[in-house]
C-alpha cells in the first residue's frame, strides 16, 4: 500500500507552506506500509517556539483554504515545542530544532520511503546546522566585537 493521491498532495501543500515560513529540514515518509492509522508523516522544525507557531499557523491557514483540510487534532500548542497536527491521511510534526535532534523521528521512520517534496522543502535540508553554527559564531563574539 502506499500513500493516497490525497495524502501527496496534503504533504505537498505542507511542505510548501513549512518552507515559506523558513522552517529548517523538512522531509516527509510515507508510513502507509507500517502504520494503519495514517499515510504519511511530515517533519518540520524551527530554532525557535515563535517560528514553530507561525509555521503551524501557516500549514493549518493553507491547507484549509486551498484543500478544504482542517485538522482533527492539535496537540502541543501552548508549548509550541513540538505541534502535531492530525489530518488523518497525515500527520504534521513541527518541532523546536532541540526537540528535533533529541526525540530524532527521523531514526524511526528510515525504513520508510522519503516522499518527494517542493524544491522550496528540499531547500531546507541542513538550514538548522547552518542555524546552530552560526549561532555558535556570533556568541563566540563579544558585544565589543572582541572573541572572547
Amino acid at each position: 500500500m502506499t500513500a493516497t493521491d490525497r495524502s501527496l498532495e496534503l504533504v505537498t501543500t505542507a511542505a510548501q507552506a513549512a518552507a515559506d515560513k523558513l522552517a529548517h529540514d523538512i522531509v516527509a515518509y510515507d508510513v502507509s506500509d507500517v502504520l494503519s492509522i495514517t499515510d504519511a508523516f511530515l517533519l518540520a522544525s524551527a530554532p525557535n517556539d515563535r517560528q514553530v507557531k507561525s509555521i503551524v499557523d501557516e500549514i493549518e491557514e493553507r491547507l484549509n483554504k486551498e484543500l478544504g483540510a482542517k485538522p482533527v487534532r492539535r496537540e502541543g500548542d501552548r508549548e509550541a515545542r513540538w505541534v502535531l497536527l492530525d489530518y488523518v491521511d497525515i500527520v504534521v510534526h513541527v518541532q523546536h530544532s532541540e526537540e528535533r535532534v533529541f526525540y530524532a523521528l527521523e531514526r524511526l521512520w528510515k525504513d520508510c520511503p522519503e516522499l518527494e517534496l517542493p524544491a522550496d522543502a528540499q531547500a531546507s535540508r541542513g538550514k538548522a546546522a547552518e542555524h546552530a553554527k552560526q549561532q555558535e559564531a556570533e556568541a563566540a563574539v563579544e558585544p565589543g566585537g572582541e572573541w572572547r
